[in-house]
Parts: C-alpha cells; sequence; structure tokens
C-alpha cells in the first residue's frame, strides 16, 4: 500500500478504527469510535441539558419575584442580587475547568459537582417552602399593606445559602458538560468533525428548549425532580463517552511562560527558530510552523535556551504557543461583556416591566405570569438555531466556502448589531408605556396595572432570542475550537466567564446609574421602586449608546484577530473515490483562517 493511500486509510478509515484525538476510556484505554462517542453519546449529553436547564432557570427567571413579592426588597436590591448571584453562577466554571484539565478529568469533576447542584437545589425548596423560612404576606388585605416587614437575616441566609451552593455546584458542571459533548466527536475524522460543526447549534438548542418548559411549567420542586433525572440520564450514558487525559494545570504552565518572559526580556531571540527550546517527542512538541509563528513575539523569550533549565526559566515552544493562544482570546472575551449585561435584563427589568402592565390574555380572567415573558426569548433562540443551521449556514457555505458559512466572529458581530437594536426598541417601548400611565394617572402609583397589554414588550423579548442565537452559540464554539488542545475546558469558561461579569456589570452599572440620576438628576432618579415613576427609557438609551461603543470596539478586535484552527477544512475520503490528500491536523494549522 502507497503512503497516500495509508494517510487516506487513517484518515477516512471506517468506524472500527480507533479514534485518533487521544481520547480513552475512564481507565485510560483506547476507544474505538463505533463503540463510543458521536451523537450516540452526546444524546445523553443534549438530553441532561435539557432537564437541567428546566431546573436553573425555573429558578433564574422567576428570582428577582420572588425577591420583592416574598423576601419584601426593592427594585435595585432584587435586581443586583439577581445579577451578582447569577454572575457568580458563570464565573465558579474558571475554578471549574481548572478541577477537570488540571485534576479529575471532566467527567469525574461533573460528577461531584453535580451532587454539590443538587444539595444546593435541594435545600432551596425547602427555603422557598417552609413558612418560617418567609416573612409574612403583605400588599393590599393583609396585616402589613406596606411590606414594612422584611425577611430576617436567618430566612436571607438560608435562602442564599442555597443560592450559592447551588452557584458551587455549577460551576463544575457548565464548563464540562458542553466540552465532555465536543470531545465526542474526532477532529482527525471527516465525518465526524462535520457532525462537530453542527454539534454546538444543537447544543444550545437543547439549552433553550429546556429553559421553555422552566418559563411556563415548573416550580421549584419540579426543578429539583428535573435536576435529579438529568443526572441519571447523563450517569446512563457512561458507557459511551470518551474521554480526554488531564493535561496538568493550565494555569501553571501559562504563569511559567509569563514569568519565564519576563526574566528574559533583554535577551535577543535567536535568528534560527530552531533553536528555540521544545521536547525531543515531535507529539509534545510543535513544527516549523509553531517556531516561525513563536519567533514574533516577546511571549517566545521564554523558550530561548540560557544557562539555566528552571521551570520558571525556560519554556518549551508548545507551552508558549498555547499561552500566546489563550491571552489572545482575552479582547474577544471583552468584547462579550456589554451583550451579556444586556441578557441581563431579561431576567430583571424586563420582567419588572411586566409587571405593571395589563397581563391578561383575550380580555378574560387568566393572567400570564411576567416571567413568562422569557418563554419567547426561547421560542424565537429555537427558531433562530433550527433555520441557521438548516438554511443560512448552508447558503452561506456554498458562498463563502467556510463549513461554518460565516466565521465566528462575524456572527458574534451580527448579533451585535441587533443588541444595540433591542436597546432602541425597549428604550422606545418603556417611554410610551410612561405615557400612558401619565395619561391614564398612575404614574405615581405603585403596584397600579397600566391599561397597556403587557405584549406590547414582546419585540425586545423576541430580538433577544434571535441575538442569543448567533451571540452564545458562536461565543461557547469559538472559546472551545481556539483553545490549546489540553485548554478546552479553560476556553469553554471564558464562554461563561463573559456572562458571569456581564451580570456584575449590569449589577455596577445599575447600582451607579441609579445613585449618580438621584444624586445630581432631580427627582428620584432614573431606577426606582416605582417604575411607573422611573425613567427606564433613559437607561435602555444608555445601553444603546453602550452597545455601539463596544461594537466599534468589536471591529478592532476583529481586524487585529488571527484565528489559529487545528485543522483548516474538511477533506471527505470516504467512498468519494476522487482520492485527495488528506492533511494532518499540525500540517494545517494557520494556514486557512476562515474558520
Amino acid at each position: 500500500m502507497s503512503m497516500a493511500a495509508e494517510r487516506v486509510e487513517a484518515a477516512g478509515g471506517g468506524d472500527d478504527d480507533y479514534t485518533q484525538d487521544g481520547t480513552v476510556d475512564l481507565h485510560g484505554n483506547p476507544v474505538l469510535r463505533s463503540k463510543r462517542g458521536g451523537w450516540k453519546a452526546c444524546g445523553f449529553v443534549v438530553v441532561y441539558e435539557v432537564f437541567e436547564r428546566m431546573a436553573y432557570y425555573g429558578i433564574s427567571s422567576n428570582l428577582v419575584l420572588y425577591l420583592t413579592t416574598k423576601l419584601h426588597q426593592g427594585t435595585v436590591s432584587s435586581a443586583n442580587n439577581v445579577t451578582n448571584w447569577v454572575g457568580t453562577i458563570w464565573m465558579t466554571p474558571i475554578l471549574g475547568a481548572y478541577i477537570a484539565d488540571a485534576h479529575l478529568g471532566r467527567y469525574r469533576t461533573f460528577m461531584i459537582a453535580s451532587l454539590i447542584y443538587l444539595i444546593g437545589m435541594s435545600l432551596l425548596t425547602l427555603a422557598v417552602s417552609v413558612p418560617s423560612l418567609k416573612p409574612p404576606k403583605c400588599g393590599a388585605g393583609t396585616a402589613d399593606p406596606g411590606c414594612s416587614e422584611k425577611a430576617s437575616s436567618l430566612q436571607l441566609g438560608v435562602f442564599f445559602l442555597a443560592l450559592y451552593i447551588l452557584a458551587v455546584g455549577t460551576g463544575g458542571t457548565k464548563p464540562n458538560i458542553s466540552t465532555i459533548g465536543a470531545d465526542q466527536f474526532d477532529d482527525h475524522h471527516p465525518r465526524e468533525r462535520r457532525h462537530k460543526l453542527s454539534f454546538f447549534n444543537w447544543w444550545m438548542f437543547s439549552i433553550f428548549f429546556g429553559t421553555l418548559f422552566a418559563n411556563t411549567v415548573l416550580v421549584y420542586l419540579q426543578d429539583t425532580l428535573g435536576l435529579a433525572v438529568s443526572i441519571a440520564i447523563f450517569t446512563a450514558g457512561t458507557p459511551f463517552y470518551r474521554h480526554k487525559p488531564t493535561s496538568g494545570s493550565s494555569f501553571a504552565r501559562m504563569a511559567r511562560v509569563i514569568v519565564a518572559a519576563a526574566r528574559k526580556l533583554a535577551v535577543t531571540l535567536p535568528d534560527d527558530a530552531r533553536e528555540l527550546h521544545e521536547l525531543d517527542d515531535p507529539e509534545q512538541g510543535g513544527g516549523e510552523e509553531d517556531h516561525a509563528a513563536a519567533v514574533h513575539a516577546i511571549l517566545s523569550k521564554a523558550a530561548v535556551k540560557t544557562n539555566t533549565t528552571s521551570r520558571w526559566s525556560l519554556s518549551t515552544v508548545m507551552q508558549v504557543e498555547e499561552t500566546k493562544q489563550i491571552l489572545k482570546m482575552l479582547p474577544v472575551l471583552a468584547v462579550t461583556f456589554v451583550p451579556a449585561a444586556m441578557m441581563a435584563q431579561v431576567n430583571t427589568l424586563f420582567v419588572k416591566q411586566g409587571t405593571t402592565l395589563d397581563r391578561r390574555v383575550g380580555g378574560g380572567s387568566f393572567e400570564i405570569p411576567p416571567a413568562s415573558l422569557q418563554a419567547f426569548v426561547t421560542i424565537s433562540m429555537l427558531v433562530s438555531v433550527v433555520l441557521y443551521d438548516r438554511v443560512f449556514m448552508p447558503l452561506m457555505a456554498r458562498a463563502t466556502g467556510n463549513p461554518r458559512g460565516i466565521t465566528l466572529l462575524q456572527r458574534m458581530g451580527v448579533a451585535l448589531v441587533i443588541h444595540i437594536a433591542i436597546m432602541g426598541i425597549a428604550s422606545a417601548t418603556e417611554r410610551h408605556r410612561l405615557a400612558v400611565a401619565r395619561v391614564h394617572g398612575v404614574a405615581d402609583s405603585k403596584g397600579t396595572t397600566i391599561p397597556l397589554t403587557i405584549f406590547v414588550l414582546l419585540p425586545q423579548f423576541v430580538l433577544m432570542g434571535v441575538a442569543d442565537a448567533f451571540l452564545e452559540v458562536a461565543k461557547i464554539e469559538f472559546f472551545y475550537d481556539q483553545a490549546p488542545e489540553g485548554m478546552k475546558s479553560l476556553g469553554t469558561s471564558y464562554a461563561m466567564t463573559s456572562l458571569g461579569v456581564g451580570n456584575f456589570l449590569s449589577s455596577l452599572l445599575l447600582s451607579t446609574v441609579a445613585h449618580v440620576t438621584r444624586r445630581h438628576g432631580g427627582g428620584g432618579g432614573w431606577i426606582q421602586n416605582n417604575l411607573n415613576a422611573s425613567r427606564l427609557d433613559h437607561y435602555y438609551a444608555f445601553f444603546a449608546v453602550l452597545n455601539c461603543v463596544n461594537l466599534v470596539f468589536f471591529f478592532l478586535v476583529c481586524r487585529l484577530y488571527v484565528y489559529n484552527a487545528e485543522v483548516s477544512r474538511v477533506v471527505d475520503v470516504g467512498g468519494s473515490g476522487s482520492g485527495g490528500e488528506v492533511l494532518r491536523p499540525k500540517e494545517v494549522a494557520m494556514v486557512d483562517t476562515n474558520l
């Protein structure tokens, strides 16, 4: 057999060959692709995500209303408590990614974190179910019409303890479950790589499918049961999963590169890149392409050979390149903070607006819960993902020659433009709501329903779902795809970190704007407990301007970013009869930047 034929057979062989991406079973043994992985394994992962998202969004979508109506908190404090908790939810994945990549592996980290998650959910169910853990009812027709009696320290302590135990659990599940799913597809196999291009679209579909039920039919006890079911489903798929071995601490490797480069700032890079330090094992080191790329960066000085061989003074070219790949994604990460802050409004101020409007359906007595409007975010996102994957992506792929249709950064850019439109529409809608309140003389009345249908808010919810279909899928796929092989969980945690920082940013902006406008703007400020006396239209207009500034920054980031896709294109060698050269990942690295 010729060398070319051997390469084709290795790259495009049948389903009974071993995986070529280093995946193993739980005991470290090589795995046959016909026995493990692929959509067969991903089925368990995707179904898990549906049930888990039911549990999580069943809490987050109603949390601001629970804090205000049951624990008697004000608009600013309740909104900030929600965004601070959600921010923590999305920041803890950094720790979970570190533990998975460096110590326990993704599967074991996920299983331990799932138990912590379940404990937090169970405690939360008790906190909302036991009467002594809530203050007495207040409002019209009760002994406390002004809601002056607040929740006690014990009641708040138990409630928030449960929430933050849950946050610790999600820190171990969120960065690993999507990565486990993506690991089921071998980039070295043409058909599996094609399937992987669609995986993140359907992954996000499963998330929002679960969210749809969370926003409409579930309560806390059902959330807890749903989480238990999701863990059982994931565990049932254990015999079918492929696993990536641990690769040591990503943070330690990057820290050693940075320290080594700092110690050798005055050192001159050699003219011959092959003089840089690299391991003898070709599987551990980089090829000539890696060396050439390394020569032109300050961090490459970490690989310059000197008299010392300390790990904190000398790094390999591969370690330098891994560090550069992680660090160069930081500007892209920064771009996602502002849209993440926009998304936080869906669970807070958008829902609060709904409480002031006429929630009757068809003029009858049935009223929809304000949080149920979030279901329209979900529905529009589900429809958008399907249309994107089945219609838009194939059409654009034929037009551009890019298997993804458009690049991941271009997909993010479309979402950023939509976010500007969302906040502009939200500002105009809020201005109309306030005008109706003034006409009917209820501008100064807290708790009085404005004679305006709640469905006037529908456009901002629907467009948010469309934006999510572009941004959230592209974001998680981008950070997974562009992260080094041994840092995939860390790369995936970037996507969660953006949501965490975005929620903290939302809290900061809300508190700052409320304080500044109350102190210097006259009246009670833009954000008050009485939304009819607030100026949320100004606040949303401020967000629209902020999005425009962020879009300009995004264009600059796109201009400077260089993709480092491991595999630049898919070569179908199965059954076509046309032959052709099959390129290995290292041979095509940095060749095609269209991915």
